[in-house]
Protein backbone atom coordinates (compact mmCIF):
# COMPACT_ATOMS: atom_id res chain seq x y z
CA UNK A 1 0.00 0.00 0.00
CA UNK A 2 1.73 3.36 -0.98
CA UNK A 3 2.48 6.36 1.39
CA UNK A 4 -0.34 8.52 0.99
CA UNK A 5 0.31 12.78 1.39
CA UNK A 6 -1.15 12.15 4.96
CA UNK A 7 1.20 9.74 5.42
CA UNK A 8 4.30 11.51 4.87
CA UNK A 9 2.90 14.42 6.67
CA UNK A 10 2.91 12.80 9.63
CA UNK A 11 6.43 10.87 9.09
CA UNK A 12 7.59 15.07 9.02
CA UNK A 13 5.75 15.18 12.33
CA UNK A 14 8.09 12.84 13.75
CA UNK A 15 4.89 10.10 13.81
CA UNK A 16 5.68 6.84 12.77
CA UNK A 17 2.88 6.69 10.13
CA UNK A 18 0.36 4.05 10.58
CA UNK A 19 -2.52 2.55 8.19
CA UNK A 20 -5.99 2.65 9.26
CA UNK A 21 -8.20 0.41 6.91
CA UNK A 22 -11.80 0.92 7.02
CA UNK A 23 -14.26 -2.46 6.08
CA UNK A 24 -17.64 -1.35 4.68
CA UNK A 25 -18.53 2.84 3.08
CA UNK A 26 -21.63 3.08 4.74
CA UNK A 27 -22.56 5.77 6.99
CA UNK A 28 -20.49 4.95 9.87
CA UNK A 29 -17.30 3.80 7.94
CA UNK A 30 -17.47 7.02 5.69
CA UNK A 31 -17.86 9.37 8.57
CA UNK A 32 -14.98 7.74 10.40
CA UNK A 33 -12.96 8.41 7.54
CA UNK A 34 -13.67 11.81 6.66
CA UNK A 35 -12.72 12.68 10.41
CA UNK A 36 -9.50 10.54 10.70
CA UNK A 37 -8.61 12.52 7.09
CA UNK A 38 -9.61 15.53 9.02
CA UNK A 39 -7.37 14.65 11.95
CA UNK A 40 -4.88 13.88 10.06
CA UNK A 41 -4.47 10.33 9.85
CA UNK A 42 -3.75 7.99 6.47
CA UNK A 43 -6.74 5.83 5.98
CA UNK A 44 -7.89 3.91 3.14
CA UNK A 45 -11.72 2.14 2.87
CA UNK A 46 -12.59 -1.06 1.03
CA UNK A 47 -16.44 -2.19 0.30
CA UNK A 48 -17.63 -5.54 -1.21
CA UNK A 49 -20.32 -3.45 -3.76
CA UNK A 50 -18.62 -2.16 -6.54
CA UNK A 51 -21.82 0.82 -6.21
CA UNK A 52 -22.33 0.91 -2.57
CA UNK A 53 -25.64 3.84 -3.17
CA UNK A 54 -28.30 2.96 -0.38
CA UNK A 55 -31.53 2.22 -1.45
CA UNK A 56 -34.59 4.45 -1.23
CA UNK A 57 -35.24 4.12 2.48
CA UNK A 58 -34.51 7.10 4.75
CA UNK A 59 -32.72 8.33 7.88
CA UNK A 60 -34.05 10.16 10.80
CA UNK A 61 -31.10 11.89 12.09
CA UNK A 62 -31.35 13.13 15.76
CA UNK A 63 -29.59 16.07 17.41
CA UNK A 64 -26.93 13.36 18.66
CA UNK A 65 -26.06 12.89 15.13
CA UNK A 66 -26.61 16.27 13.24
CA UNK A 67 -24.39 18.07 15.94
CA UNK A 68 -21.37 15.82 15.17
CA UNK A 69 -21.88 15.95 11.19
CA UNK A 70 -21.57 19.39 11.95
CA UNK A 71 -18.45 19.00 13.53
CA UNK A 72 -17.01 17.01 10.84
CA UNK A 73 -17.56 19.55 8.34
CA UNK A 74 -20.67 18.39 5.91
CA UNK A 75 -23.48 21.67 6.65
CA UNK A 76 -24.71 23.41 5.43
CA UNK A 77 -25.01 20.84 2.36
CA UNK A 78 -26.89 18.34 5.41
CA UNK A 79 -29.56 20.99 5.89
CA UNK A 80 -30.15 21.68 2.30
CA UNK A 81 -30.61 18.06 1.60
CA UNK A 82 -32.32 17.39 4.59
CA UNK A 83 -36.26 18.31 6.51
CA UNK A 84 -36.40 19.78 9.49
CA UNK A 85 -38.22 17.34 11.95
CA UNK A 86 -41.19 19.60 13.72
CA UNK A 87 -41.33 17.48 17.38
CA UNK A 88 -42.37 14.36 17.91
CA UNK A 89 -46.05 12.82 18.38
CA UNK A 90 -46.97 9.36 19.45
CA UNK A 91 -50.97 8.57 17.87
CA UNK A 92 -53.06 5.72 18.49
CA UNK A 93 -52.89 3.58 15.20
CA UNK A 94 -56.80 3.15 15.06
CA UNK A 95 -58.50 6.46 16.10
CA UNK A 96 -55.56 8.83 15.15
CA UNK A 97 -55.69 10.61 18.36
CA UNK A 98 -52.67 12.26 20.13
CA UNK A 99 -51.01 10.00 22.88
CA UNK A 100 -48.70 12.85 23.40
CA UNK A 101 -46.46 15.70 21.72
CA UNK A 102 -43.08 16.58 22.05
CA UNK A 103 -41.17 19.85 21.73
CA UNK A 104 -41.58 21.47 18.39
CA UNK A 105 -38.60 21.65 15.94
CA UNK A 106 -37.57 25.26 17.66
CA UNK A 107 -37.65 24.00 21.44
CA UNK A 108 -35.87 20.90 20.25
CA UNK A 109 -32.92 22.49 19.10
CA UNK A 110 -33.35 24.35 21.78
CA UNK A 111 -33.40 21.95 24.45
CA UNK A 112 -30.83 19.18 22.28
CA UNK A 113 -28.34 22.11 21.03
CA UNK A 114 -28.81 20.84 17.09
CA UNK A 115 -31.82 20.20 15.21
CA UNK A 116 -33.42 16.75 13.74
CA UNK A 117 -33.17 16.27 10.17
CA UNK A 118 -35.04 13.47 7.74
CA UNK A 119 -32.83 12.46 4.94
CA UNK A 120 -32.72 10.35 1.89
CA UNK A 121 -29.94 7.25 2.98
CA UNK A 122 -28.60 7.90 -0.40
CA UNK A 123 -28.74 11.90 0.01
CA UNK A 124 -26.80 11.22 3.29
CA UNK A 125 -24.39 8.99 1.66
CA UNK A 126 -23.88 10.95 -1.18
CA UNK A 127 -22.30 13.86 1.05
CA UNK A 128 -20.07 11.68 3.21
CA UNK A 129 -18.42 10.07 0.11
CA UNK A 130 -18.21 13.95 -1.38
CA UNK A 131 -16.57 14.76 1.40
CA UNK A 132 -14.35 11.50 1.47
CA UNK A 133 -13.51 11.90 -2.01
CA UNK A 134 -12.21 9.39 -4.36
CA UNK A 135 -8.82 8.47 -3.44
CA UNK A 136 -8.69 5.97 -0.62
CA UNK A 137 -11.70 4.38 -1.36
CA UNK A 138 -12.04 1.05 -3.02
CA UNK A 139 -15.06 -0.58 -4.36
CA UNK A 140 -15.67 -3.97 -5.33
CA UNK A 141 -13.13 -5.60 -2.93
CA UNK A 142 -14.93 -8.38 -0.41
CA UNK A 143 -12.82 -9.21 2.60
CA UNK A 144 -12.99 -13.03 2.73
CA UNK A 145 -10.19 -13.92 5.45
CA UNK A 146 -7.85 -12.16 7.73
CA UNK A 147 -4.34 -13.13 9.06
CA UNK A 148 -3.54 -11.39 12.49
CA UNK A 149 -0.49 -12.90 14.09
CA UNK A 150 -0.08 -10.19 16.25
CA UNK A 151 3.65 -10.32 14.80
CA UNK A 152 2.80 -7.56 12.23
CA UNK A 153 0.64 -5.73 9.83
CA UNK A 154 -2.82 -7.62 9.78
CA UNK A 155 -3.26 -9.04 6.36
CA UNK A 156 -6.79 -8.63 4.39
CA UNK A 157 -7.62 -11.41 2.41
CA UNK A 158 -10.01 -9.93 -0.72
CA UNK A 159 -11.72 -12.16 -3.15
CA UNK A 160 -9.93 -12.68 -5.95
CA UNK A 161 -6.47 -13.11 -4.65
CA UNK A 162 -5.68 -9.63 -3.32
CA UNK A 163 -4.57 -8.89 0.01
CA UNK A 164 -4.26 -5.51 1.96
CA UNK A 165 -1.99 -4.62 5.12
CA UNK A 166 -3.16 -2.29 8.13
CA UNK A 167 -1.82 -1.61 11.28
CA UNK A 168 -5.63 -1.26 12.22
CA UNK A 169 -8.86 -2.71 10.46
CA UNK A 170 -12.21 -0.89 11.69
CA UNK A 171 -15.17 -3.43 11.03
CA UNK A 172 -17.48 -1.45 9.77
CA UNK A 173 -19.27 -3.40 7.48
CA UNK A 174 -22.84 -3.54 9.05
CA UNK A 175 -25.80 -5.59 10.45
CA UNK A 176 -24.13 -8.77 8.54
CA UNK A 177 -20.67 -8.00 9.63
CA UNK A 178 -17.89 -10.45 8.85
CA UNK A 179 -15.47 -8.76 10.70
CA UNK A 180 -17.70 -9.04 13.93
CA UNK A 181 -17.62 -12.94 13.20
CA UNK A 182 -13.89 -13.19 12.74
CA UNK A 183 -13.82 -11.51 15.88
CA UNK A 184 -16.18 -13.32 18.26
CA UNK A 185 -15.95 -16.81 16.14
CA UNK A 186 -19.43 -17.27 15.50
CA UNK A 187 -22.62 -15.64 14.11
CA UNK A 188 -25.12 -14.13 16.87
CA UNK A 189 -27.63 -12.51 15.13
CA UNK A 190 -31.19 -12.89 17.16
CA UNK A 191 -34.44 -12.73 15.63
CA UNK A 192 -36.44 -9.61 17.22
CA UNK A 193 -40.07 -11.41 16.66
CA UNK A 194 -40.38 -8.66 14.12
CA UNK A 195 -40.95 -7.80 10.22
CA UNK A 196 -40.69 -4.77 8.82
CA UNK A 197 -41.43 -3.02 5.63
CA UNK A 198 -40.16 0.48 4.39
CA UNK A 199 -41.44 3.03 1.84
CA UNK A 200 -41.35 6.45 0.47
CA UNK A 201 -44.06 8.82 -0.63
CA UNK A 202 -44.92 11.97 -2.25
CA UNK A 203 -46.17 14.54 0.54
CA UNK A 204 -48.85 15.25 -1.94
CA UNK A 205 -50.54 12.08 -1.49
CA UNK A 206 -50.95 12.17 2.28
CA UNK A 207 -54.02 14.62 2.20
CA UNK A 208 -55.11 12.98 5.31
CA UNK A 209 -52.24 13.04 7.56
CA UNK A 210 -52.20 15.02 10.88
CA UNK A 211 -48.95 17.42 11.58
CA UNK A 212 -46.42 16.26 8.49
CA UNK A 213 -43.87 18.09 9.43
CA UNK A 214 -43.01 16.23 12.70
CA UNK A 215 -41.74 12.41 13.34
CA UNK A 216 -44.73 10.25 14.27
CA UNK A 217 -45.50 6.67 15.67
CA UNK A 218 -48.58 5.35 15.49
CA UNK A 219 -48.96 2.66 18.14
CA UNK A 220 -51.56 -0.61 18.09
CA UNK A 221 -51.54 -4.05 19.14
CA UNK A 222 -48.74 -5.95 17.82
CA UNK A 223 -47.40 -3.56 15.38
CA UNK A 224 -46.65 0.12 14.82
CA UNK A 225 -46.00 2.80 11.69
CA UNK A 226 -43.00 5.50 12.45
CA UNK A 227 -42.76 8.29 9.52
CA UNK A 228 -41.08 11.34 9.32
CA UNK A 229 -40.61 13.98 6.33
CA UNK A 230 -37.33 14.12 4.60
CA UNK A 231 -35.74 15.84 1.92
CA UNK A 232 -36.92 16.99 -1.53
CA UNK A 233 -40.91 16.87 -0.40
CA UNK A 234 -41.02 12.95 0.62
CA UNK A 235 -42.49 11.01 3.54
CA UNK A 236 -40.95 7.88 4.74
CA UNK A 237 -42.26 4.99 6.90
CA UNK A 238 -41.40 2.02 8.33
CA UNK A 239 -44.14 -0.57 9.20
CA UNK A 240 -42.93 -2.75 12.12
CA UNK A 241 -45.29 -6.44 12.47
CA UNK A 242 -44.78 -8.72 15.05
CA UNK A 243 -44.41 -12.00 13.12
CA UNK A 244 -47.14 -14.86 13.48
CA UNK A 245 -46.43 -17.92 13.03
CA UNK A 246 -43.50 -20.24 12.59
CA UNK A 247 -40.06 -18.13 11.29
CA UNK A 248 -36.61 -19.73 9.28
CA UNK A 249 -33.77 -17.47 10.07
CA UNK A 250 -32.97 -17.06 6.37
CA UNK A 251 -32.81 -14.35 4.64
CA UNK A 252 -33.05 -11.82 6.29
CA UNK A 253 -34.98 -9.95 3.89
CA UNK A 254 -37.14 -11.38 0.91
CA UNK A 255 -39.89 -10.71 -1.89
CA UNK A 256 -43.21 -9.05 -0.45
CA UNK A 257 -46.74 -9.86 -1.93
CA UNK A 258 -48.13 -6.83 -3.27
CA UNK A 259 -50.34 -5.23 -0.82
CA UNK A 260 -49.53 -7.79 2.10
CA UNK A 261 -48.32 -4.99 4.22
CA UNK A 262 -51.50 -2.75 3.35
CA UNK A 263 -53.68 -6.18 4.84
CA UNK A 264 -51.55 -6.57 7.46
CA UNK A 265 -52.94 -2.65 8.52
CA UNK A 266 -56.11 -3.27 7.92
CA UNK A 267 -58.33 -1.65 10.19
CA UNK A 268 -55.83 1.56 11.29
CA UNK A 269 -56.42 5.00 10.91
CA UNK A 270 -57.49 6.14 7.04
CA UNK A 271 -53.73 8.33 7.38
CA UNK A 272 -52.11 5.21 7.99
CA UNK A 273 -53.95 3.23 5.32
CA UNK A 274 -53.34 6.26 2.74
CA UNK A 275 -49.52 6.39 3.08
CA UNK A 276 -49.04 2.44 3.06
CA UNK A 277 -51.38 1.83 0.13
CA UNK A 278 -49.30 4.72 -1.68
CA UNK A 279 -45.60 3.35 -1.66
CA UNK A 280 -45.35 0.07 -3.65
CA UNK A 281 -43.50 -2.18 -1.47
CA UNK A 282 -41.47 -5.11 -2.77
CA UNK A 283 -39.18 -6.52 0.07
CA UNK A 284 -39.63 -6.73 3.87
CA UNK A 285 -37.19 -7.84 6.47
CA UNK A 286 -37.02 -9.33 9.70
CA UNK A 287 -35.71 -7.32 12.25
CA UNK A 288 -32.89 -8.89 14.09
CA UNK A 289 -30.36 -7.43 17.02
CA UNK A 290 -27.34 -8.86 18.24
CA UNK A 291 -26.35 -9.11 22.21
CA UNK A 292 -23.95 -6.55 23.33
CA UNK A 293 -19.98 -7.53 23.60
CA UNK A 294 -17.65 -6.91 26.67
CA UNK A 295 -14.93 -6.01 23.97
CA UNK A 296 -15.35 -4.68 20.63
CA UNK A 297 -11.69 -5.66 19.79
CA UNK A 298 -9.38 -8.71 18.95
CA UNK A 299 -6.09 -8.07 17.76
CA UNK A 300 -5.52 -5.33 15.44
CA UNK A 301 -9.65 -5.48 14.47
CA UNK A 302 -12.05 -3.04 16.49
CA UNK A 303 -15.87 -2.70 15.08
CA UNK A 304 -18.03 -0.12 14.69
CA UNK A 305 -21.32 0.72 14.61
CA UNK A 306 -24.12 -2.16 14.25
CA UNK A 307 -21.17 -4.27 13.36
CA UNK A 308 -20.20 -3.56 17.13
CA UNK A 309 -23.72 -3.19 18.33
CA UNK A 310 -26.64 -3.79 15.95
CA UNK A 311 -29.96 -2.51 17.64
CA UNK A 312 -33.22 -3.08 16.61
CA UNK A 313 -34.96 0.49 14.64
CA UNK A 314 -37.35 1.57 17.26
CA UNK A 315 -35.41 4.63 18.62
CA UNK A 316 -34.16 5.46 15.06
CA UNK A 317 -30.65 5.49 16.76
CA UNK A 318 -28.86 2.90 14.45
CA UNK A 319 -27.44 5.21 12.30
CA UNK A 320 -26.83 8.56 14.80
CA UNK A 321 -24.87 5.71 17.11
CA UNK A 322 -22.32 4.77 14.45
CA UNK A 323 -21.53 8.36 13.85
CA UNK A 324 -20.91 8.43 17.66
CA UNK A 325 -18.43 5.42 17.39
CA UNK A 326 -17.15 7.35 14.39
CA UNK A 327 -16.42 10.67 15.80
CA UNK A 328 -15.13 9.05 18.94
CA UNK A 329 -12.76 6.93 17.63
CA UNK A 330 -11.26 9.39 15.13
CA UNK A 331 -11.00 11.72 18.22
CA UNK A 332 -9.15 8.89 20.42
CA UNK A 333 -6.60 7.71 17.58
CA UNK A 334 -5.50 11.02 16.88
CA UNK A 335 -5.02 11.87 20.36
CA UNK A 336 -2.94 8.78 21.35
CA UNK A 337 0.10 7.49 19.71
CA UNK A 338 -0.82 4.01 21.53
CA UNK A 339 -3.34 3.08 19.28
CA UNK A 340 -4.38 0.14 21.66
CA UNK A 341 -4.81 2.57 24.30
CA UNK A 342 -6.92 4.89 22.45
CA UNK A 343 -9.26 1.64 21.20
CA UNK A 344 -9.64 0.99 24.97
CA UNK A 345 -10.26 4.42 25.38
CA UNK A 346 -13.33 4.15 22.69
CA UNK A 347 -14.94 1.34 23.80
CA UNK A 348 -14.88 2.51 27.62
CA UNK A 349 -16.27 5.87 26.15
CA UNK A 350 -18.75 3.90 24.03
CA UNK A 351 -19.85 0.33 25.78
CA UNK A 352 -22.47 1.67 28.30
CA UNK A 353 -24.19 3.91 25.95
CA UNK A 354 -24.60 1.75 23.09
CA UNK A 355 -25.47 -1.10 25.16
CA UNK A 356 -28.53 0.90 27.37
CA UNK A 357 -29.77 2.10 23.42
CA UNK A 358 -29.34 -1.69 22.92
CA UNK A 359 -32.10 -3.08 25.51
CA UNK A 360 -34.25 0.19 25.46
CA UNK A 361 -34.55 -0.49 22.00
CA UNK A 362 -35.66 -3.89 22.78
CA UNK A 363 -37.80 -3.00 25.57
CA UNK A 364 -39.06 -0.77 22.86
CA UNK A 365 -41.23 -3.12 21.13
CA UNK A 366 -42.92 -4.17 23.83
CA UNK A 367 -44.75 -1.20 24.74
CA UNK A 368 -45.46 0.19 21.65
CA UNK A 369 -47.05 -3.03 20.54
CA UNK A 370 -49.56 -3.58 23.68
CA UNK A 371 -53.19 -4.20 22.85
CA UNK A 372 -55.91 -2.46 24.44
CA UNK A 373 -56.40 -2.47 27.73
CA UNK A 374 -54.94 -1.46 31.14
CA UNK A 375 -51.25 -1.88 30.00
CA UNK A 376 -51.94 0.46 26.71
CA UNK A 377 -53.85 2.64 29.03
CA UNK A 378 -50.55 3.26 31.78
CA UNK A 379 -48.31 3.52 28.89
CA UNK A 380 -50.49 5.75 27.52
CA UNK A 381 -50.45 7.97 30.44
CA UNK A 382 -46.61 8.24 30.84
CA UNK A 383 -45.99 9.27 26.78
CA UNK A 384 -48.44 11.77 27.59
CA UNK A 385 -47.34 13.42 30.84
CA UNK A 386 -45.19 16.76 30.49
CA UNK A 387 -42.20 14.87 31.56
CA UNK A 388 -41.82 12.03 28.91
CA UNK A 389 -39.27 13.89 27.10
CA UNK A 390 -37.07 13.83 29.88
CA UNK A 391 -38.22 10.44 31.21
CA UNK A 392 -37.96 8.92 27.88
CA UNK A 393 -35.73 10.35 25.50
CA UNK A 394 -33.22 13.42 26.87
CA UNK A 395 -30.51 11.23 27.61
CA UNK A 396 -30.60 9.91 23.87
CA UNK A 397 -30.82 13.07 22.40
CA UNK A 398 -28.71 15.31 23.97
CA UNK A 399 -25.73 13.22 24.13
CA UNK A 400 -22.78 15.34 22.47
CA UNK A 401 -20.37 11.94 21.91
CA UNK A 402 -17.73 14.47 21.22
CA UNK A 403 -17.69 16.13 24.21
CA UNK A 404 -14.64 15.47 26.57
CA UNK A 405 -12.91 14.11 23.32
CA UNK A 406 -8.74 14.50 24.15
CA UNK A 407 -7.55 17.05 21.68
CA UNK A 408 -4.92 15.80 19.31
Amino acid sequence: MSVSRIARAALHRGRRAQRVTIIGAGIGGLTLAVELRRLGIDVEVYEAATDPRPSGDAVFLPANATRLLERIGIEPALGDASARVDGLIWRDGHTGAAIGRLLSAEGYAARTGAPGYGIGHADLHALLREAFGTDGLHLGHRVVGLADDGGGPAVLELVGGESVEADLVIGADGARSILRELVIGYDDAQFSGCLAWRGTVPRSRLTLLPDPDRLQLWLGADGHLMHHPVGGGDHAFLLVKRQTGPWAPEPWGWPADPDEHIHAYAGWHPAVVQMISAAPVSEHWALFHRPPLSTWSRGRVTLLGDAAHLALPHHCQGAAQAIEDAVVLAGCLAADDDWDRARTSYEVRRRDRTRRIQVAAVAAADVLHLPDGPRAQARNKRLGSPDAYDRHLAWIHEHDAAAGLPRP
